[in-house]
Formats: C-alpha cells, structure tokens, sequence
C-alpha cells in the first residue's frame, strides 16, 4: 500500500490515539515513528488535514487528535487489514467444533471477540416484522415441570418453563398447546400476544381456573415478540477512558446497549458488496461512540446482525479484521452445503 505522506502522518495519528488516548503532535510523531521529515514539515501537513477536517484539536490540549471523517477515511484507505492470529486460532477452536447449537456457536464466538478486541459484542436476530410463528412445542422435565419451545420461520427460539399446580392435569396443557399451533401457526411475530389475548375464552374450556398456565404462556409471548437482543463483553467498556471517567457517557452507551430498536436505528445499512459497515460517532446520542456490523445468514432464512460497540477511538483494524473473519467462517459454518446444517447439528 503506498501512501502520500499526508495519509503516512493521518494513519499514524489515528494509531497513535488509539493506542494512548493522547493528542498528538509533531513532535511526539518525529519520536515515536523515528520520521525522516522536520517538525515545520509534519505542522505543515497536520494544519492540512485539520483545514480538510480529519483531525482536530481538543479544547485542553495542543495535539491533535482523528475526527469521524479521519476515522472514516483510515477504515477505507489506510487500515493494514492484518487479522490478529490470536483471534483466529481462539474462533477457528470454536468452529472446529463439529456438533455446537447456533446458539452456541454465537454465543462463544462473540465473547472471544470482545474480550480480544476490548469492545461490547451485540448480537440481534431477524426484524420480528419478518418473523412468523412456526410452533409451539411441549417439552415434560418431570411430573409437574414442562418448558414450552417457541420457534420462528426463521429459526429463533424462545422457552419458558414452569410448575404445574397439583390439580392442573398434563394433557389440559396439552390440549392448550395443540389449540395454540392449530390458531397461531403462521401468526407475524408482532401479532402473537393480541391474537393470544383474544383466544383466552377458548383456552379457559381447557384450563378451567387455572390462569397461572395461561400466563407464563402469554409472558413467553410477550418475551417472544420483543427486540431479541443479546450482549457480551458489557464489561469491556470500563477498559476505556472514555466510558471509565465520565458516568454520564457510560449511561448513555448503556441506554443504547440496552434497547434493540435504537441499535436498530443507528444500523448502517449495509451494502450488498461489502462484508462490514461503520458509524462512527453520534450515535444515537452517543457522540463518542462507534459501532461496526456485520450480517450473518444462517441456514435459508435466518439472518443475524452482528455489532462491536466501543469508544470512537477503537482499534477500527482490529475489530473490522475480527469481524470480517467470523463472518466469513460463520457463513461456511452454517451455510456450505457439505458442512453443517444450520442448527448446529
């Protein structure tokens, strides 16, 4: 890759803050990267790239440091591209793993990410718009314990379990959960609690006064049809300054972190020829943080969105590099069609 020397001196800069979290000027350049140019020279080209806004300088100090614009223009132009080989051979170990649930597989996955990269690992499923219901399954524990299995068109699960009362007799649940199939099959997910509320009289024939059948199956649903969101490395945010000293930017992120749609908003729509996509900064409210995604399909229909969230200053090459990778070798994992099924089996 060969570079001007103003992209020469705005990678370094980028590098520079990320690592240390310290403005940098001319000067620390010329020490740190043993650089063949004056420090009139490197001021030269520093007050181009702030006149051309991609760094800027921070009321406290008299270095420079990335603006969104020179985050963005490194992530295209100026990152290495190199993947850490700890994070390969930690998620090839996971991969290598032939009989693993989808679950399963994410769920390692996405915790070797973040704590590899320092940054929190969101991971969220289909739009539930485009979701229907595809059964609702009984599985017995023991005498008085049952879970019932909630499954998708498109390959999401949900479960609750719960006691049965002594005089709740099993095949009443039975008959109730053949009655939900035979009227919920094919129901849009964001459609299931109404259409549920309104087969109540039917279900109380079988279930006679005993509601606390009929409840934990209507709190499933509830559960169900709401953003599905899972999180990991939420600890990860206290390895930045950024999140460490200020309280009021850490409940910011958390609040962001915390609900699916607004997640859902700040995604960055993807483009069809590109693995990953990044946003940096303003992020729902959040002006120092970024997020990277990437989608991963699973088996026909399924297609997870997968998301790093950290500080505006993140190591973008690493985690691009990251996930590129896992989405790759997740679409071989789940997809090829002499490899693995998509459910993992």
């Amino acid at each position: 890759m060969s570079l001007t020397r103003s992209e020469t001196i705005l990678k370094m800069i980028v590098e520079y803050f990320i690592k240390t979290a310290e403005p940098v000027g001319s000067q620390t350049l010329i020490e740190e990267y043993n650089l063949p140019y004056s420090s009139a020279t490197i001021r030269n080209e520093m007050s181009a790239l702030e006149k051309m806004g991609y760094i800027e300088k921070p009321h406290t100090s008299a270095g420079r440091v990335p603006s969104s614009k020179g985050y963005e223009y490194y992530c295209k132009h100026l990152r290495d591209k190199e993947l850490n080989e700890n994070i390969r051979h930690s998620l090839q170990s996971v991969l290598d793993s032939k009989v693993q649930s989808v679950e399963e597989v994410l769920k390692r996955s996405c915790e070797i990410i973040s704590h590899m990269t320092n940054l929190v690992t969101v991971v969220m499923g289909p739009e539930e718009k485009a979701e229907h219901l595809a059964s609702v399954q009984l599985v017995p524990i023991n005498e008085n314990t049952i879970t019932a299995v909630f499954v998708t068109d498109k390959g999401y699960v949900e479960n609750k379990t719960f006691i049965l009362e002594e005089n709740i007799k099993t095949d009443e649940v039975i008959k109730c959960v053949n009655l939900l199939n035979e009227r919920l099959k094919g129901t849009p997910i964001t459609g299931l609690v109404e259409k549920m509320e309104s087969l109540r009289p039917v279900l109380s024939d079988y279930i006679v006064s005993h509601d606390v059948v009929y409840q934990a199956i209507l709190e499933s649903l509830v559960r169900f049809a709401g953003d599905r969101l899972s999180l990991y490395g939420k600890e990860e945010l206290f390895n930045h300054p950024e999140f460490k000293n200020d309280t009021e930017a850490l409940m910011r992120v958390m609040k962001l972190l915390d609900d699916a749609s607004l997640l859902r908003k700040a995604d960055y729509r993807i483009e069809d020829d590109y693995e990953t996509a990044v946003s940096i900064g303003d992020i729902e409210g959040n002006p120092d943080v970024a997020i990277v995604t990437t989608k991963v399909k699973i088996g026909r229909d399924g297609e997870n969105t997968i998301t790093l969230v950290g500080p505006k200053r993140m190591d973008y090459d690493k985690a691009l590099s990251a996930l590129e990778y896992l989405s790759q070798e997740l679409d071989k994992y789940f997809n090829d069609k002499g490899g693995h099924s998509s459910n993992g089996q």
